[in-house]
């Protein structure tokens, strides 16, 4: 038995229901209805036979009356991690605040599918673009430019539209400090995930030797940039073991993602992780269930957003400008804070 396909209420339905005309009944519902000498008594027919219709505007006409579309673009690399899922749960919240409906595209840091939905959402005319944790978004931001597309990076910067960036190399400078508290100058340590030559790895791995350097430091660090899988990460600490013979005292990890891969290196090797402190440039709540000494750091996806907003709402250029908001330390493991941190 075929299933009956619910016909769309249009506005000639509305019309002939209300007893009126097209235009008349078009606009009551766009709302300039006194504007063209309707009355009142035809404004209050019309309006509640959509309701007893159920009738609803195109959204695609009105933004064609209007000349907008409405929409409001993002880009993200994926949603595994807290961090990219809290920035696109508060740009769909900041886009909705402005009567703008957002889309999301995701690109699994695939530099040719990055422009690929970049393309795509321009072509819907998109009126605003977050481009969140792309490597080289310069290519995104001439397309948003040629097109009149208003385009903000996040996360990564590029010199051709506004940023907004966490202080990456005060997080980890500031991670890798408290992680190395109280152990001895000799200390093994080791730095895990992201790319080399990339703009948050490369800054993070600045704050990450300053603090060694500043704690007197007297070991060579492991600096195992593999990426951001997690097969990787674990793969990385695998073949660590198997050269050095112990994983470092004091791990820092570039990423959550990165951070998968020590938890499953942890279940498949547990007995390699007595006396391992970590710290992670990246937050979830559930590595506290794992039996070693973490700290943690949450990005400010709230501010990070907000201030995309802030600068769409102002409308003002500023290419090539960066805003870098400073990113808040969480730590899991009480018994490493001091009296005076709790």
């Amino acid at each position: 038995m075929k299933k009956s396909i619910t016909k769309r209420v249009t506005i000639r339905d509305l019309a002939q229901k209300a007893g009126t005309s097209i235009s008349a009944a078009s606009f009551v519902m766009n709302g300039s209805w006194e504007r063209h000498r309707i009355s009142a008594e035809t404004a209050q027919r019309v309006q509640q036979a959509a309701q007893e219709l159920g009738y609803q505007p195109s959204a695609r006409a009105r933004a064609l009356r209007q000349g907008r579309s409405s929409l409001a673009g993002m880009i993200v690399p994926h949603h595994r991690n807290r961090f990219f899922a809290g920035l696109t749960e508060q740009f769909e919240a900041g886009a909705r605040a402005r009567g703008l409906v957002p889309i999301i595209g995701s690109t699994q840091r695939n530099p040719s599918l990055e422009i690929t939905v970049a393309e795509t959402l321009v072509a819907q005319d998109v009126e605003i673009l977050v481009v969140a944790g792309v490597y080289d978004p310069s290519r995104i931001n001439r397309l948003c430019r040629k097109r009149g597309v208003r385009c903000v990076n996040v996360d990564l910067p590029g010199p051709d539209s506004f940023s907004v960036v966490t202080d990456n190399k005060g997080g980890a400078y500031e991670l890798t400090r408290r992680l190395l508290r109280s152990l001895p100058k000799d200390a093994t340590t080791g730095f895990l995930g992201g790319a080399s030559r990339e703009y948050a790895t490369e800054l993070r791995l600045e704050g990450f030797r300053k603090a060694l350097n500043e704690a007197g430091n007297t070991n060579n660090p492991a600096e195992l940039c593999c990426g951001y899988a997690p097969s990787a990460a674990h793969d990385a600490l695998e073949t660590l073991y198997e050269e050095a013979g112990a994983l470092p005292r004091a791990l820092l990890i570039n990423s959550i993602t990165a951070f998968e891969g020590l938890a499953t290196y942890w279940r498949d090797y547990p007995s390699h992780f007595s006396g391992l402190r970590v710290a992670c440039f990246d937050w979830d709540p559930f590595a506290a269930c794992l039996p070693i000494d973490t700290i943690m750091l949450r990005q400010d996806v709230e501010g990070l957003i907000d201030t995309c907003f802030e600068w769409f709402d102002a409308g003002v250029e500023r290419a090539g400008e960066i805003v870098m908001l400073p990113p808040q330390i969480t730590i899991e493991d009480p018994a490493n804070l001091t009296s005076n941190e709790k």
